[in-house]
């Protein structure tokens, strides 16, 4: 049955249940039977009026038949002839069922829903549909009976002594009934109530998430708490992301090269992505999974995507992204209770107007492939829930196919491969290198300015302070190695802001000065009113605090109800004698508005403003509470590995000797978490001030038996042990398989400092290549120019590429010895400095800005044989031209944009290779001018496109042409499609036609992937 027959044959019947309805035709049950014709004939006296009313109800038919058939259509496409007739037979049999007399749409009220409920309760639904059938049913069903109800409410009063008369007036009746179903919304399945407030909706909502997600707290303000609010489109800064997937895994979507192609082998060209900034590494993917330690960042850049996504403001590799529909998703606010539905996601965002959102709204953004999904906090979960995490993903995949999503999770909670089957890129947030902690200073400052008011100084001499907490960062390294978090670097910016030159040594005198601060201090030293008559010390403040915490983390909870929050606190007040205020409610409203650590992130609820605040403060209560058994119980689980760490600073010594004891002890009778244990064990070392000759005996022997590091995961882990580490690490490579020696490498790195600095020099003459790429990813945690002259200039960088992702290795870059090949990962402009650097063979940005001139070039790099040209939006080029007079360069990148004239590139006769992304149907093809040693185009199209002039450049014979993302179906059907005469003709990610045998070209290798 096709799409039109079966909505014919449901137009006829509505229409005759219509007309039945009007010529009063219950009164007697047979007429319940009769066709229209047949019905016609019986009441209507004459032949003339016979046919003039069938002429009415069957323009009616067609009507409703208009309306249904492309409805049909787009919902027929999933079932067999079988289960369209299932469909259609069961809303007819239902219609000539059902009681649709005026007295029964009457005691509806007329309204078609109301009218629905009333049949489905009362006439038995067919049996024997499948689910997919059943909701098919139900939606025609409901559409049939809004266009009936919408009909008979048309109809003009009928009395049969007056019919001649009635149908004389009456005779455009069938063109007035199509009129009045025109205006109905059109709906379908994903709108069953029509899609005409979609766009007014959106609108409201983008408006929501820009202003409601645009926020960072900096510093805690004396006055109101808006007051300590900034922007964070202000404040964001850019982190970089390393691809946890592996060597040759390709994430989802676009690609962009990483490393050389073998030139024997063009098919191979993908790697993994090392250091990249995280919007250029999303932007790679429409599937997610981005990992990264406590206060790395990963809130606060989905908060930012959301903002952007917003106010469609994405640049660069995310502006495709633009006219997406953010939705973000906290997942701590379903720990214990089902995963949100598509229509309760917008619930953390914009519960105030989601009463108003137009039926099925999210749906049709998932459906449509505009939904930017992002999802908060896997960790924040049980293991049991975080299972069900997937399992939900899985559903919203089998559903809508096309979202894109970016997920977030501590490294602990979900490793790089959790979503492996669900075909997710794992990224992971690095620490901030020096250069991005110098960034993220400068921005916090200028946030801070945008303030204006609420400032501990006044607002001139901030510039002052920014200059001096950079000249502290980097004459003081350790401050360096702390500040390697967007938390911890804010919380420094803070405290060097509030407190002067006054700056912690270490993670656990960060933490606690911070909160001292923001707790008591700030307030009690501006002589804010609330804060001296709150009756409260510091330490009062603090015992509350850490009960909260600890009752949240004791049940795995990051989130509780003011309600039980005010229980815990009244309970706790009362042991305090000495608290005059014992009213519950007062004490945590005070807490709430004036603690800077506590927050509502909805009505009715508390939380820590961040996580690790609460970790703290537990670790503060279970060291106070003595309570080492329960944390020694849940060492295996990551969710307490923060809170145990610092619970090993925070604990006398016999509570030190107990937990790490008990956590060694239960490495040795428990293989299965016996690495895990032994980590953390490890980890806490980062913490304790002393332990006894045994434990410390005890602890060097868990450490040496994860030494040397050998999983990925190892050099994180490892490095939070510090300094004493670096002197159990090997003084030469030699002994150790190659991966196990590049872990060794990046243990010592992330560790930092002038003792790493010597180590690493010793393992510069390694010639192996993970060694090597551990030694150049290391440049970027230490000052480029020491590295370079200690470590790097040892380096045998013979057939290596080197990336700069700062200005500061730029500058050094210069003194590396035999570099020739040299990517450009951080935004470049002025290409007259190419002159600086030495002969290279290659050369690759990836983030040119605004005009590119090439004129110098040839004459600063004569002997480029690769030379790759990506840049954002604003990129243009001068003298393209100019790349004929390169006469070694035999590959080129050429990102292309709407001002990129392929008519003046120019190549020589030596050259092979060209690659052209970004193209669209706008990119003329056709003009690239002929070369007689090209023998290999790749053409990447920016979404699936058919460009110009494609007919050309498959006119080549001797040509590998591989086409991405282009709709050859369409060519293929183009009016005079010439047959490619090219040698080898590839495919990938192209809409190919359906037809056997129309890729069948004579003499033509064809490869489909």
């Amino acid at each position: 049955m096709s799409a039109e027959t079966a909505a014919l044959r449901l137009g006829t019947t509505v229409a005759r249940s219509a007309a039945q309805a009007w010529l009063g035709g219950r009164r007697r049950e047979q007429e319940r039977r009769m066709s229209m014709a047949e019905l016609v004939r019986l009441r209507v006296p004459g032949l003339r009026l016979q046919r003039s009313v069938e002429r009415q109800f069957e323009e009616i038919a067609d009507a409703v038949l208009a309306r249904l058939a492309p409805f049909v259509e787009r919902e027929f496409r999933g079932l067999d002839e079988s289960g369209r007739q299932a469909v259609i037979d069961g809303v007819c049999d239902t219609f000539a069922l059902a009681d649709l007399s005026d007295a029964a749409v009457l005691a509806a009220d007329a309204n078609p829903a109301e009218v629905v409920r009333r049949i489905t309760g009362s006439v038995e639904p067919p049996v024997g549909l499948s689910e997919a059938e059943e909701h098919l049913y139900r939606a025609l069903f409901a559409e049939c009976c809004e266009y009936y109800v919408r009909i008979v409410r048309g109809l003009p009063v009928y009395e049969e002594r007056a019919l001649t008369e009635l149908l004389a007036r009456t005779t455009s009746l069938g063109t007035e009934i199509a009129r009045i179903l025109e205006r109905l919304p059109d709906r379908s399945l994903f709108a069953p109530e029509g899609t005409d407030l979609d766009g007014e909706f959106r609108r409201r909502y983008l408006e929501l998430v820009s202003t409601t997600l645009d926020e960072v707290e900096l510093f805690r303000s004396t006055s109101d708490r808006a007051a300590a609010q900034a922007r964070l489109s202000v404040a964001y800064v850019s982190l970089r992301a390393t691809g946890d997937d592996g060597p040759g895994r390709r994430a989802r979507g676009r690609s962009v090269p990483v490393q050389r192609p073998d030139m024997s082998d063009w098919e191979e060209e993908f790697g993994e992505s090392v250091g990249l900034r995280v919007e250029t590494a999303l932007g790679g993917s429409s599937r997610v999974l981005l990992r990264g330690e406590a206060g790395s960042g990963k809130t606060t850049l989905l908060r930012w995507l959301a903002v952007t996504a917003a106010r469609g403001a994405f640049t660069g590799e995310l502006a495709g992204w633009n006219g997406l529909t953010p939705v973000f998703v906290k997942l701590r606010e379903y720990s214990g209770r089902p995963l949100p539905k598509p229509e309760a996601m917008l619930d953390s965002v914009a519960g105030t107007i989601s009463g108003v959102m137009p039926k099925a709204w999210v749906e049709r953004q998932l459906a449509a492939g505009t939904a930017l999904l992002l999802i908060d906090g896997v960790d924040e979960l049980l293991d049991g829930e975080r299972r069900a995490v997937r399992d939900w993903l899985r559903g919203l995949f089998a559903a809508y196919g096309d979202v894109r999503v970016v997920i977030t999770s501590r490294p602990a909670a979900a490793g790089a491969d959790w979503l492996r089957r669900e075909e997710f890129a794992a990224l992971h947030l690095d620490r901030m290198t020096p250069p991005d902690l110098a960034a993220f200073v400068r921005q916090w400052h200028q946030a801070v300015r945008e303030l204006g008011e609420g400032l501990p100084c006044a607002l001139e001499e901030l510039p002052r302070y920014e200059q001096s907490l950079l000249n502290s960062l980097k004459d003081r390294p350790h401050l360096q190695s702390l500040a390697g978090t967007p938390l911890l670097a804010s919380m420094l910016c803070a405290m060097h802001l509030n407190r002067g030159s006054q700056l912690p040594r270490d993670r656990m005198e960060l933490y606690r000065s911070a909160l001292h601060t923001l707790v008591h201090e700030r307030d009690a030293h501006r002589n804010v009113p609330s804060a001296l008559d709150d009756g409260l010390s510091l330490k009062d403040k603090l015992v509350l605090l850490r009960d909260l915490a600890w009752r949240l983390s004791d049940n795995n909870r990051t989130e509780i109800s003011l309600e039980q929050a005010g229980v815990f606190v009244g309970r706790k007040l009362t042991g305090m004698r000495h608290v005059d205020e014992q009213d519950s409610g007062v004490v945590l409203d005070r807490l709430r508005h004036r603690s800077g650590v506590l927050r509502s992130p909805a009505v009715g609820r508390l939380d820590f403003v961040h996580r690790t605040f609460q970790e703290y403060l537990a670790a503060e209560e279970a060291a106070e509470e003595d309570r080492i058994g329960n944390l020694v119980e849940r060492a295996h689980l990551d969710l307490w590995r923060e809170t145990i760490i610092m619970a090993a600073g925070h604990a006398n010594r016999p509570q030190r000797e107990e937990l790490l004891g008990g956590i060694l002890d239960r490495a040795e009778r428990e293989p299965r978490h016996a690495r895990k244990l032994r980590l953390l064990a490890a980890s806490c070392q980062e913490t304790v001030p002393e332990v006894s000759q045994e434990l410390a005996a005890r602890l060097d022997g868990a450490v040496e038996r994860l030494l040397p590091p050998r999983r990925k995961t190892d050099p994180v882990a490892l490095a939070a042990v510090g300094t004493r580490l670096l002197r159990r690490l090997p003084r030469s490579l030699s002994g150790l398989t190659e991966g196990t020696a590049a872990r060794t490498v990046e243990t010592a790195a992330l560790i930092g400092g002038e003792e790493a600095l010597t180590l690493l020099a010793g393992y510069a003459r390694d010639t192996r290549d993970e060694v090597v790429r551990a030694l150049l990813k290391g440049w970027s945690y230490f000052d480029a120019s020491a590295y370079t002259d200690r470590v790097l200039s040892a380096v045998s960088l013979e057939n290596r590429i080197v990336d700069l992702t700062h200005s500061g290795q730029w500058r050094a870059a210069p003194r590396l010895p035999s570099l020739k090949e040299l990517w450009i990962s951080y935004p470049f402009e002025g290409m007259a400095a190419v002159a600086e650097l030495p002969p290279l063979s290659q050369l690759v940005f990836y983030f040119l800005r605004g005009e590119v001139d090439l004129s110098l070039l040839p004459e600063s790099q004569p002997e480029l044989s690769v030379l790759g040209l990506f840049g954002d939006t604003s990129m243009s080029f001068r003298n393209l031209g100019s790349l004929a007079h390169m006469p070694r360069l035999t590959v080129l990148h050429l990102m292309v944009n709407d001002t990129t004239d392929l008519a003046v590139l120019r190549l020589g006769p030596q050259f092979e290779h060209l690659w052209l992304w970004d193209v669209t149907e706008a990119t003329d093809l056709g003009v690239l001018p002929d070369c007689s040693g090209l023998s290999y185009l790749r053409i990447f199209a920016e979404q699936v496109c058919l460009p110009r002039g494609l007919d050309t450049v498959a006119a080549r014979p001797g040509l590998h042409l591989t086409l991405h993302c282009v709709d050859v179906a369409a060519w293929l059907s183009t009016v005079g499609f010439v047959p490619p005469k090219v040698r080898r003709l590839s495919l990938h990610d192209c809409v190919l036609p359906e037809a056997p045998g129309a890729l069948d070209f004579p003499g033509v290798d064809v490869h489909v992937d």
